[in-house]
This record gives C-alpha cells, structure tokens and sequence, in this order.
C-alpha cells in the first residue's frame, strides 16, 4: 500500500495536536488505513477521517491540458502523548 506522509505547513501544524495525514490509496477503507498505519509506525490510532477528491482535467500556463488523478486523503488522531517521527519539525542551529 502507497501512504505518503503530507507534509504542509497544515499538515505539521495538525501533527502539534496529535492529527496525522497521509495520502492513501482510494480503495482502502477506515479499519484498513488504522490497521497499517498502527504496524508501520508502531502507535495506537483511535480515529480516522478520509477526503476524497476529484481528478478531472486542467490547463497549465501553456495552454497544455493537464489530467488530474483521483487521489484520497486520510487524517489520523492517535492517543496522547504518541507521536510518529515523520512529521516533526527539526529546530535550526544557530
């Protein structure tokens, strides 16, 4: 299974409260994303949320048309004081 770790400014500021989100696979259903990511990362997932969002076609600044995948977002909420390394933020040395 594909699940790649979204890393935006959103994303890192959700993974502060303990929401993690991920892209997932479209198939996949809410028990299967918290079996996988609790063996992966090690943790204990207690909620999932899942977005879906559409693919369709769009035009760059060239006028190419550009085919947008269907793709499928998953945020998960882990008990207290878990956390998954991915996700934090690294302080600068000064």
């Amino acid at each position: 299974m594909k699940l790649i770790p979204v890393l935006t400014e959103k994303g890192l500021n959700l993974a502060k409260g303990g929401q993690y989100s991920f892209w997932v696979e479209r198939g996949h259903t809410k028990n299967q994303i918290k079996k996988i990511i609790g063996e992966i990362y090690g943790v204990n997932v207690t909620g999932v949320k899942t977005m879906k969002y559409k693919g369709g076609t769009k035009k760059n600044l060239k006028g190419k048309t550009i085919r947008i995948k269907e793709r499928k977002k998953a945020i998960v909420t882990l008990k207290k004081d878990e956390k998954i390394d991915v996700f934090e933020a690294k302080e600068k040395k000064k």
